[in-house]
């Protein structure tokens, strides 16, 4: 085991928690807080909708990234499948998140689930 990879990845998780508690606390509550936010597809709920989905999935990201350091530091393992099978999880999440939370209207979660699915195939 690479120690150095998992407290990179030990780092990279504690800053997507960071990110999600501090910016729902003190960045999406000021801005949901705002009246006349801009409209999106008709609606300032579709606005917040987007905005908050697009804040947590960086951390969802950020947590794909800390699971493929955790991969690569296991040594002996065989890494490019490991990261396959990690990029596929993270992008299935991102895609579900984003289809469940726009409600089929962002057009980010076929391309998402897209990659999820050729990253399964060619492992």
């Amino acid at each position: 085991m690479n120690a150095w990879l998992l407290v990179a990845a030990l780092l990279t998780f504690l800053v997507g928690l960071a990110h999600t508690y501090l910016g729902e606390r003190f960045v999406l509550r000021r801005i949901f807080r705002r009246t006349a936010l801009p409209r999106l597809m008709g609606s300032e709920g579709a606005m917040r909708r987007v905005l908050r989905f697009a804040w947590h999935l960086t951390t969802v990201a950020w947590w794909g990234f800390g699971a493929l350091l955790v991969l690569l530091a296991a040594e002996g393992a065989d890494a490019r499948r490991a990261a396959l099978l990690c990029v596929a999880a993270t992008f299935g999440m991102s895609g579900v998140v984003t289809l469940l939370t726009s409600r089929g209207r962002h057009l980010a979660w076929p391309v998402f689930l897209a990659i999820a699915a050729i990253s399964l195939w060619v492992v």
